[in-house]
């Protein structure tokens, strides 16, 4: 019986550490990688993960600290922006549907993934939207072979940002973050380490949260 690849993930890992102290995808919050969080969080959802970098050097160095089922693809293009990135590991992926996620997203639920992944099968893609109507598509998925193909059409207009992506297909379902919240009440899925203030503040939001004892209850005299 042949097995039928359904979904991937592509971890996007090119991005810039400026501020930090070496490369912050290796950079421990709690006493694991960062980008460990991330794909901890996926591998159970995913038939396949793959790890985009700007560099076989990167690559190399996140290949020790992740287990070895990680696949890892280096950009061919020489060129700044996410949907670079993006293009690389629609190529690579060989599920058909792809989530896109940022390698410094530490706290992504398991539970919200698989609700955007089983509310995108039919469509183009499946990207969490805010009620002031701001996207999410680096935390969003997409039918593989739709968004590579808009991916391409994006980079020959020399876009770099992956909503270039989603502004070209056709079919795309918004996932409430209103819905979200039902599974994720803090968004805490969607909070990016851009700065070593981000990583002490998500020091602290990955410890278990103290939780106050059940006052008893008395029922009322009548």
């Amino acid at each position: 019986m042949t097995f039928v690849m359904d979904k991937s993930a592509i971890i996007l890992a090119g991005g810039s550490s400026h501020g930090f102290e070496g490369d912050k995808g290796v950079l421990e919050l709690n006493g694991k990688p960062l980008i460990t969080h991330v794909i901890d969080a996926v591998k159970d959802i995913v038939d396949e993960i793959i790890v985009v970098t700007d560099s076989q050097e990167r690559a190399d160095r996140y290949a020790k600290v992740v287990s070895s089922d990680v696949k890892f693809v280096v950009d061919a293009f020489e060129s700044e922006g996410p949907l670079v990135g993006a293009l690389s590991g629609l190529e690579a992926a060989s599920g058909e549907y792809s989530a896109i996620l940022p390698f410094d997203s530490p706290f992504i639920v398991p539970e919200v993934l698989t609700l955007l992944f089983d509310c995108c099968m039919g469509r183009a893609a499946d990207i969490p939207r805010s009620p002031d109507m701001i996207c999410q598509p680096l935390h969003g998925v997409y039918h593989t072979k739709q968004a590579l193909q808009a991916a391409k059409d994006a980079l020959a207009e020399k876009e770099l940002d992956v909503q270039a992506i989603v502004d070209r297909l056709h079919g795309v379902r918004y996932m409430s973050t209103m819905v979200i919240e039902q599974l994720d009440p803090d968004l805490k899925t969607f909070f990016t380490v851009n700065t070593p203030l981000n990583l002490r503040k998500a020091a602290v939001m990955d410890k278990p949260r103290k939780t106050s004892k059940t006052k008893p209850q008395y029922k009322k005299k009548r």
